[in-house]
């Protein structure tokens, strides 16, 4: 076993590993993310070129130049519907093959775990062979995640139209505070389901659902961190790359082509991260385990 991973790691032994291993991986884990995801945002290319939508740069009406960069946003966002329907048709179907290549991602570090050898090609089948289960949890997991959103969501507005009739300030009040009190608990609810995902591709669950809430037991709160950290780095990064870029070429094909290479890239370091978090939450699951064993054999032994 490599020696990054046979030992339980801290909130910055996690984040250090993901960027290391990011590194010295970066070719084969772009390359699983660009055969997955790289057909769907060309696609997308496709489909933008297609509607009319400029190449090179964008414009849209304005006397002054940052004007006409911001126009040709709302311009083109609102001129085609056909074009934003096709887009949005594309975009379903990456649900179908973008958590392959996750799937794919957390293979290969599991190799790199054991020392094992592996090829770009072999991971892949492994991952197409939890095909079903795969995309079965991840639906699932979607579904969740809807659920959790809309319920609270209507207890936020609710809380906020009818407290706002009596005393507008408290009415406000209470909805913000509702909201932040929601968003918390959700969030910790979704990380102790969300290694459901690696539970199903590596462990061989059929759901994984119970098994991710065991291995995330007692590390919610750090593990919730974690996952607002490497959300911050990957938001940062694209919003950074697409307002530098976007003050230039407006919201042209080019400009999605450089999103979507930027975005191959994130979502590599948000899979890596992932794979980190899991392995690392595995492993002080079953050292736990182990433990208990120990406890038990001792128990009857005496």
């Amino acid at each position: 076993m490599d020696k990054k991973f046979n030992r339980p790691k801290g909130f910055g032994e996690i984040l250090d590993l993901t960027f290391r291993l990011s590194k010295n991986k970066f070719s084969d884990f772009l390359l699983i993310n660009l055969i997955f995801m790289g057909p769907i945002y060309l696609l997308q290319v496709f489909i933008q070129l297609f509607s009319g939508v400029s190449f090179f740069r964008e414009l849209g009406t304005g006397d002054i130049w940052y004007e006409q960069i911001l126009s040709s946003f709302e311009e083109t966002g609102t001129a085609n519907l056909g074009a934003d329907l096709g887009i949005i048709a594309v975009s379903f179907f990456s649900i179908f093959l973008f958590p392959v290549a996750g799937a794919a991602i957390l293979i290969a570090i599991n190799h790199i775990k054991k020392n094992e050898e592996y090829t770009v090609g072999t991971v892949i089948r492994e991952a197409f062979s939890r095909y079903g289960p795969i995309l079965g949890s991840s639906i699932l997991f979607v579904l969740l995640i809807i659920g959790l959103i809309i319920i609270p969501f209507i207890i936020v507005v609710l809380v906020g139209v009818i407290g706002g009739i009596a005393n507008p300030f408290a009415g406000i009040l209470m909805a913000i505070l509702l909201f932040i009190g929601f968003a918390i608990g959700i969030g910790l609810l979704l990380t102790r389901w969300s290694f459901y995902f690696g539970s199903v591709v590596l462990d061989g669950e059929v759901i994984g659902f119970t098994r991710s809430w065991k291995l995330s037991k007692k590390r919610t709160w750090a593990l919730f961190g974690l996952y607002i950290v490497f959300s911050l780095i990957v938001s940062t990064i694209s919003y950074a790359v697409e307002v530098s870029f976007g003050l230039f070429l407006g919201n042209s094909v080019l400009l999605s082509i450089i999103s979507s290479i930027v975005s191959l890239f994130t979502t590599m370091i948000f899979s890596v991260g992932y794979a980190v978090m899991y392995l690392d939450a595995k492993t002080r699951h079953d050292a736990d385990d182990l433990k208990e064993m120990i406890e038990d054999y001792n128990v009857v032994q005496s």
